[in-house]
């Protein structure tokens, strides 16, 4: 008898902040993977529940900002179940958000906006442990609250928390999934953001390149061991 494959669900805010690194990855651990687009598709706290493994993705809009965008306060309400049942589940950037706020977390600005590659402080002991050294691509300016029973797992000098576990769920506000041959779809799409910022993109381009082969690495290191905790 066939054992049915597993379902790893990815829900993609921005066409071009998609799985990138880690869609290799799931495949390589059975998954097959399917996307649900927000904003396009229905955000079914039936879907969250019964997939095998969770990602939820990065993207522009804000965790606090269901007022005017709906799906926000829908993914939020469609991960607590998930997140209560203690079913794997990854959050990336936007999407570590939205699950501290499931999570009865907060989530607010930074004061900082934190654009580029930067290495983590790791604070405990976990699957992050292979990125130790490693400079990680941030782009954010919001800061969550760690949340209540979660284990803080990372820092910056410009964002205290920057990853944290809670069971099954992994939460990082970072991008580990972004290749470096990736990374000027980005600079294309978040022009403007970096205009407002002040940085220019070739900046970036130089970094991706630089620090992209360390960073595949490690963040496969990462992603197959937490893979082997939670499956």
């Amino acid at each position: 008898m066939t054992t049915p494959q597993k379902t790893a669900v990815a829900v993609r805010h921005l066409a071009f902040e998609d799985l990138g690194l880690i869609d290799p990855v799931l495949r390589d651990h059975g998954y097959a993977v399917r996307y649900l687009d927000a904003g396009v598709d229905e955000i079914d706290p039936g879907v969250f529940l019964s997939a095998g493994l969770l990602v939820v993705l990065g993207g522009p809009i804000g965790a606090n900002d269901g007022d005017r965008y709906p799906v926000v306060d829908q993914e939020i309400a469609a991960l607590r179940p998930r997140l209560a049942a203690g079913l794997p589940t990854l959050g990336i950037c936007l999407g570590a958000q939205l699950i501290a706020r499931a999570l009865g977390a907060t989530v607010a600005p930074s004061g900082v906006t934190e654009i580029g590659y930067g290495p983590l402080t790791l604070t405990a002991d976990s699957v992050l442990a292979p990125l130790a050294g490693v400079p990680v691509l941030h782009w954010h300016n919001d800061r969550f609250a760690i949340p209540a029973g979660a284990v803080h797992l990372a820092s910056t000098p410009s964002c205290d928390n920057q990853a944290f576990s809670h069971g099954s769920a992994l939460a990082l506000q970072f991008h580990l999934e972004t290749p470096a041959t990736d990374v000027e779809r980005w600079l294309i799409g978040h022009a403007e953001a970096l205009s407002a910022a002040g940085i220019d993109p070739a900046d970036l381009r130089r970094a991706a390149a630089e620090h992209g082969p360390a960073l595949t690495a490690a963040a496969g290191e990462v992603l197959r061991g937490w893979l082997r905790d939670v499956d």
